[in-house]
This record gives structure tokens, sequence and C-alpha cells, in this order.
């Protein structure tokens, strides 16, 4: 018996790539999806792409993205996103912001997978400091949602940690690793002399100034892939690293498959597609020591103390000048990158469905049958 699924999906950060990867592979688990867009629309030839995915329905709503709207444009986007629920009749519905689940009422069960959290972020990026009050809202609302979730899943069983000691949830959330996808690619060989980093250059928790501190040590070139600007006025300056701009996907698979040492310094990250998708490609992983990446790579990467641009320095200019162990921490990245499929996220979010699907009030089950 073939499920409809409502799932959310927004164009700032990985989550497009998940949420457009993930919906490809559900209609072989049994679930039809409906992908709804919320905030910055993507960009023309993504959305062109995920409207061709067989099975899958891209619905771009305009609606104000969670994280990025205040209370009023937040509340528009859960209700308006229950009545396109209700309009299509869904059996399920999975919110990529699960903060919305707790602000409208929803006509089928509601799975909420946590990608990230305004207050887990701020204390990483600000330890120590009280959440400010035009974030208090986020953290309420983010508490709230995870309340009104009949499943939550995190990406890491450290971020699910952290989850539940900061909401005291009374249960842990349920853990689904990311996967990836990735082409067929022609490597290099020997791996090239540079060094990469890849995401959301704009964003405080990637810890940009610290590697553009890190890039005028070093020895080798030191190349940065995304967004210098953030829709919130956000912007990172930098004065050593080599800024390549915001990649097209297949343009940056390229510049991986050269085989570079990838390089992440984040603060907060509870996955990071970016370090699977450099690891997929054979690059060796130079990483801060925080615990979601300790828990998806320890044995595969090399580890930096958090904040220490001058550990992380060390580390690159060591395998820069040792090949030979350089290749062998880029294979064992590879071969831990294989874990991370779309086949088997797809296998575990399909269960994850079927026990919120359990898990919802008998008038909802009833009216899903």
């Amino acid at each position: 018996m073939t499920r409809r699924l409502l799932m959310t999906a927004d164009a700032v950060g990985g989550v497009w790539t998940y949420a457009t990867e993930l919906a490809a592979a559900l209609p072989a688990q049994g679930f039809e999806v409906v992908l709804a867009v919320v905030g910055p629309a993507p960009q023309p030839h993504a959305f062109r792409a995920a409207a061709q995915l067989p099975g899958v329905q891209v619905i771009d709503t305009g609606l104000p993205l969670d994280w990025l709207a205040d209370a009023a444009g937040t509340r528009r986007t859960a209700s308006d996103l229950a009545d396109l629920a209700a309009r299509l009749g869904v059996d399920l519905v999975h919110l990529n912001s699960p903060a919305l689940a707790g602000m409208a009422e929803w006509p089928a069960p509601v799975l909420g997978v946590a990608h990230g959290c305004l207050a887990a972020w701020w204390d990483a990026v600000h330890p120590g400091e009280p959440l400010p009050g035009d974030m208090a809202w986020h953290r309420r609302t983010m508490e709230q949602g995870l309340a009104a979730c009949a499943r939550v899943i995190a990406p890491t069983a450290a971020f699910a940690r952290q989850l539940q000691a900061l909401y005291a949830l009374a249960e842990r959330p349920g853990v689904v690793h990311n996967g990836r996808s990735w082409p067929d690619l022609r490597q290099p060989s020997p791996p090239a002399p540079f060094v990469l980093t890849a995401g959301r250059l704009w964003d405080e928790a990637k810890n940009t100034a610290l590697l553009d501190d890190v890039a005028g040590r070093v020895s080798a070139r030191f190349e940065a892939a995304g967004p210098q600007a953030g829709p919130g006025g956000q912007r990172a300056e930098l004065r050593s690293l080599v800024a390549l701009g915001n990649l097209a996907p297949a343009d940056l698979w390229r510049r991986m498959a050269e085989r570079p040492i990838f390089v992440s310094a984040a603060r907060f990250e509870p996955f990071g597609l970016a370090v699977l998708e450099a690891a997929a490609c054979g690059c060796a992983l130079v990483l801060a020591d925080i615990p979601p990446f300790r828990e998806l790579w320890d044995g595969a990467a090399e580890f930096a103390a958090p904040g220490d641009a001058t550990d992380l320095a060390r580390r690159i200019d060591w395998l820069m000048t040792h090949p030979r162990q350089r290749l062998a921490l880029g294979e064992r990245g590879r071969r831990r990158a294989a874990h991370f499929s779309v086949a088997r996220m797809a296998a575990a979010m399909a269960r994850e469905y079927r026990a919120a699907l359990g898990a919802a009030p008998a008038a909802m089950r009833e009216r899903a049958a």
C-alpha cells in the first residue's frame, strides 16, 4: 500500500540535498512524496531537477523559513502547510523544521527531522552567553514542536543527545544518518596539492574566520567554496582563503575529485554533508574534534582541537608533506563514506514513518487508512 507524504525542504543549506535525494528514493519504499519548498527559492536548475524526480511532486510555497522569519511569519508557514497537507490528503507529514509542528493543527501524524537548532547553534557559537531575546521565541517554538511530533529524528546520536539535554526531552530522538549519492568521478594521481573547505561561509558556526587564519599559516593554497553572504545580511570577509564562490554541485564535485585535503573547523555541525561528499571523493579529512564528527569519522580523519588554528595548520602541513599517509587517510574516509548511502537512509526513514503512523491517535490512523 502506497502512502502519501508531505515533506518540507529549503534551499538555504544541506536540507535541499537531503530532502531531494530522500524523496527520490522513497517511492521504492512505498511512499509518494510531495515536496513543499519554503524559504528563498532554489536555483532554477535545482528546482527543475527536483520536479523531474519520478514519484515526487514539488510545490514552491513561497512561505517564510522558520529560522529566518519572525513569529507571525512562522505561524503562517505552519498554518498554510497544514492546510496544504489537508487539501492533498496526505497520510504523514515530514517536517525538516520540527518547530513548525506545534504551531498548527495537522491533519496527519507529524515526524520531525532536526537538522539544526538555533538555541544549540547559539550555545556552540557563543558559549556561556544567554540566548538573545529575539531568539528566545525560536527556542520556545522548537520545544513545543518537538513535543508535538509523533517521532523526532536527528542525523547523529551526538545531536540527539544534545537535543534531549537542551529541551529536557523524556525520550531521546531516534537517529538516522544522512545519506548521499555521488557521481562516478575521475581522480588524478597523486592528489592535488591544495586545501579545500565548503559550506555556508557566512555562518559563524562554520568558523570561517579561523579557517582564514589557518590559510595564512599553511604552505598550500587554501580554497573556500560557498556563499560569503547570508540571507540575513551576514558576511564572511576573507583575506587568505581563496574564494571560489557558490559553485554548482557538479563543479564542486569536480574540485573535490582532485582529492585536496578537506577541512572543516565547524563549531556546530549536526552532520556535515560537505564532509561526506569530500570523503566519498577520497579527500583526506581534517576536522574539528566535535562529537558529531567524531561519531561519524573516528578512524577515518585527522582531528584538531576545536578553535585551535595552530593545531589545524600543523595537521594540514603534516599531511601535505606525507603523501603516503595522506592517501591512506583518504582511502579510509572513502570506505567510511560508502556506509552513508541514500538507499540505507531511505529504508531507515521508511521504518520511522511507519512507526509514526502507528503512534498516531486512533482518529488519525482511521483517516489515513
